[in-house]
């Protein structure tokens, strides 16, 4: 095996229409590979090392093509046009009101019927130095799809480095003014089995936005002061997951990182201490939402070949805030004609 940064293409599989899906492999001089897929652009595996050395994938995936198109949770997705929800599944821009498709009761979730996470990218692999290797995925999403005005030229960015980081840098244009909120939706699993609720995890931030009943945010931007959401110090995820309410059962919130997406900041930091793996995730965006896998039931089996079980993953999903676009004082997410969007989220691995 060479011990230099590299990119492999291979076959993942086939599309009802007979289009092939391919899968990249970047590995990096430490070992660590992270494998994508050009259907959408999806974050497969992300082989880390323990302390120990012995590299253990972490994030939920496929092994194949199949399940991705059977129907998952959105395991390592790439999501847009706007990810997280949309109340009411509508929205005004410059005064005229736009109709989404509801696919979350009576919300819009995730870019909606066919988001970015079920369409097929081109892909284009890059050696940037001898340091880090990438692929670039590119999509364009026509004026009218899924219902959101305008031609969005779409361009993500998977690259892994000789630090153990995996960026992930995200740029967009248009032909129309038109939302947009991208995330990477990989659920996380340290040790890469079990539950994460043992998983200590520091969040960067004192503030959080409250939601009603069917998770759309109030408008506040609250303390979490005295909440069990408050992890500006490290704490176990499942310390206090029972004080929050039946519904979500869990976590499923976002949180106001404290840097207000004005650089490259630190957001969250993850150690599970029995592999003592660490993961630091940065990100130039405001807001990121921490949800702990609540409605997994071990319906598929994602977690290396394992049942995803409730609670055997937990997701840092760095994003603009939920339904932002119905919400002035939120930061905003309108993309304008002229401009270009561009966002970045390193997830960095160490051991502690």
């Amino acid at each position: 095996m060479s011990n230099k940064p590299m990119v492999e293409e291979t076959d993942f599989g086939r599309l009802v229409d007979g289009r092939t899906v391919k899968r990249y492999e970047l590995r990096n001089r430490n070992g660590m590979i992270a494998r994508v897929i050009t259907y959408g652009a999806i974050l497969t595996e992300l082989h880390v090392p323990d302390r120990n050395g012995k590299l253990t994938n972490v994030v939920h995936g496929f092994p194949n093509l199949r399940p991705y198109l059977q129907g998952h949770p959105f395991f390592g997705a790439t999501v847009g046009r706007v990810s997280n929800r949309i109340g009411k599944a509508r929205f005004k821009l410059d005064g005229q009101e736009y109709q989404l498709a509801s696919n979350n009761g009576s919300n819009h979730l995730h870019g909606g019927l066919v988001g970015f996470d079920k369409v097929f990218w081109k892909a284009q692999p890059t050696k940037i130095d001898d340091r880090e290797v990438s692929v670039v995925f590119t999509y364009l999403s026509r004026d009218g799809e899924e219902g959101y005005p305008g031609n969005l030229d779409v361009r993500v960015t998977y690259t892994l480095t000789d630090n153990n980081e995996l960026r992930i840098d995200y740029s967009a244009s248009t032909d129309k003014p038109t939302p947009i909120n991208f995330t990477n939706h990989s659920y996380f699993n340290l040790a890469g089995s079990g539950d994460i609720l043992g998983h200590e995890m520091f969040i960067a931030a004192d503030r959080y936005t409250p939601v009603d009943d069917e998770l759309i945010p109030t408008g506040e931007i609250t303390s979490v002061k005295g909440t069990p959401l408050d992890f500006t110090k490290p704490e176990m995820i499942g310390t206090r997951i029972e004080q929050l309410k039946p519904k979500p059962g869990g976590y499923d919130h976002n949180y106001a990182l404290n840097s207000e997406g004005k650089s490259l900041a630190l957001a969250a930091r993850v150690r599970e201490p029995k592999s003592g793996r660490v993961l630091e995730v940065l990100t130039t965006e405001p807001g990121m939402q921490l949800y702990t896998a609540n409605f997994l039931q071990g319906q598929v089996n994602g977690l290396n070949e394992q049942p995803s079980e409730r609670h055997s993953g937990f997701c840092l999903e760095t994003q603009h805030f939920p339904d932002s676009v119905n919400h002035s004082n939120f930061p905003a997410t309108i993309l304008r004609p002229g401009k270009i969007y561009k966002s970045t989220t390193i997830y960095r691995f160490s051991n502690g």
